[in-house]
């Protein structure tokens, strides 16, 4: 695609920015196996699922075993949630799990068992969201689509914003700054796709920039400009894991992966040590369908166990999709 002439959203030639970018790339993307030509694109999907907030070193191991147990939608819909529950393990954000599974059984019934390369099937999935949405299109079909993630993001920020960091929430001002940048053609978008997506992962990073090694920090608005500050610092939003209710959850979920029989309360009780915190968790666990009660004997002593039947994605009110990490 010829360059594109400078406007009030794109300050400079497209060619400026891709060209370098996907040169490098050609020398430096990683060997990822869901990049692998023999990949499917139940393959991307997963992989790309698995990402949302995880990085790509715990993630490799985990989406070699899910793809060697379940190489197709169909396994999945067809498998125990808590098996599938189990083999998530620590990956984070468990629902993301179940929402996998829901998004397996819609494909079954709605697509013969395949990954339809149409966005509107593809949104109209459970769990798939914009981005999964065009990531998909791109890694998985070759076809040209708007990527953005959270690596993206911040080398668009900085690179022709001249911002430290983009904003907290996707703008539209990006939006179409990114759209200007796709190449026209299939297989260019979906290279500048992976190669902008790369930079920001390994090079463009959000605390430690490399940009003695950017391709493109000659011409980086934000570099030039002296690497200004954060301007959306304060709006930004960090926790601490420690005390969290996520670690919380994350302790009885563990408790459960582990157990061959459902667990008691008593079990449940000794993972935390505040009552209220524990069991206001334990209670968002059975809302999410991460967890179900297992009715004793005694009904003041219930026991937990990971969900043995398959729910269906319209019971869960929060099935959405948060950008890859």
């Amino acid at each position: 695609m010829a360059s594109v002439p400078s406007s009030p959203v794109l300050p400079l030639p497209a060619a400026a920015v891709r060209e370098p970018v996907v040169a490098w790339f050609e020398e430096h993307a990683r060997d990822l196996p869901w990049r692998a030509p023999d990949r499917t694109p139940w393959g991307v999907l997963v992989s790309e699922v698995m990402l949302q907030q995880t990085p790509v070193v715990r993630v490799e191991p985990a989406w070699r075993a899910w793809l060697a147990r379940w190489p197709e939608p169909a396994d999945l819909a067809a498998a125990s949630p808590a098996d599938v529950l189990r083999a998530w393990d620590r990956l984070g954000y468990p629902r993301r799990a179940l929402r996998l599974q829901d998004c397996a059984r819609a494909l079954v019934e709605r697509h013969g068992g395949a990954v339809p390369d149409d966005e509107e099937a593809l949104l109209a999935l459970p769990g798939i969201g914009s981005y999964t949405a065009a990531a998909v299109r791109a890694f998985a079909f070759g076809r040209r689509s708007v990527v953005l993630d959270t690596n993206v993001r911040r080398v668009l920020a900085r690179v022709v914003a001249g911002e430290a960091l983009p904003a907290p929430a996707l703008t539209v001002a990006e939006r179409r700054l990114a759209e200007e940048l796709v190449p026209a053609d299939d297989a260019g978008a979906a290279r500048w796709a992976a190669a902008s997506m790369e930079l920001g992962a390994l090079v463009c990073t959000a605390r430690a920039p490399r940009c003695d090694a950017c391709p493109v920090r000659d011409v980086c608005a934000w570099r030039r400009a002296g690497s200004p500050p954060d301007v959306h610092a304060l709006r930004r939003r960090t926790q601490a894991w420690a005390g969290t209710d996520r670690q919380v959850r994350g302790r009885i979920m563990a408790l459960l992966r582990d157990a061959l029989e459902p667990a008691p309360a008593h079990a449940v009780a000794a993972v935390w040590p505040d009552d209220v915190q524990r069991d206001r968790c334990l209670a968002s666990l059975l809302v999410d369908r991460l967890v179900e009660v297992v009715p004793g004997e005694d009904p003041e002593q219930p026991r937990y166990r990971l969900p043995a039947a398959v729910a269906t994605a319209a019971t869960d009110p929060t099935a959405t999709t948060a950008p890859t990490a």
